[in-house]
């Protein structure tokens, strides 16, 4: 199958693209990158995928713009819904990517992190492949976990702490300055 993938950073894309290589895919990637802040912070990640996927000989479609006030308009005030609507976000604009390009199916490596609420996940990309008439692939890519962060660390490739979004970003270093100051 003609697969596209939607990639969150490159350490993220290492197992899922060995899987759907291994299974005989014809595999591509897109990245998305409104939902990542801060700015500096998408580019590390953009920069490291350019060169993984240089190095791996996979072809990209890379996101222009940076709509960083979309993600943050729609997640006010929502905050405990936010990851639902990055999800359907991000989905959304890979299935249309898909559709345009003729693709069999198209999947993402949010699926790889076992930090991810999968099952949204999966609910949100079938439900969008059903409207784009694009199937979503469902592969749980967690059991290459702990493959995928020695690979990405021999390779020496950056690796973000945090999902992405201003949110999440609070949950890492805020929350932990917190726990450790009430130590």
């Amino acid at each position: 199958m003609k697969i596209l993938l939607n990639i969150c950073c490159g350490p993220c894309s290492i197992y899922c693209l060995k899987v759907l290589r291994e299974q005989g895919h014809d595999v591509m990637g897109t990245f998305y990158r409104h939902n990542i802040h801060p700015f500096t912070e998408c580019m590390k990640r953009e920069y490291t995928l350019r060169e993984y996927a240089a190095a791996q000989d996979l072809r990209m479609v890379w996101q222009q713009g940076y709509e960083i006030e979309e993600f943050l308009r729609n997640a006010a005030f929502r905050e405990t819904e936010r990851c639902r609507y990055c999800y359907h976000s991000r989905l959304k604009a890979a299935a249309m990517i898909a559709k345009k390009g003729k693709f069999d199916a198209f999947t993402t490596t949010l699926l790889y992190s076992k930090f991810q609420k999968h099952e949204l996940i999966r609910e949100i990309g079938e439900a969008l492949g059903k409207q784009y008439s694009v199937p979503f692939y469902y592969h749980d890519f967690r059991e290459g976990w702990k493959y995928g962060i020695e690979e990405s660390k021999r390779l020496g490739m950056y690796r973000q702490q945090y999902c992405g979004c201003i949110y999440s970003e609070k949950d890492r270093y805020y929350n932990a300055k917190k726990d450790q100051e009430a130590r």
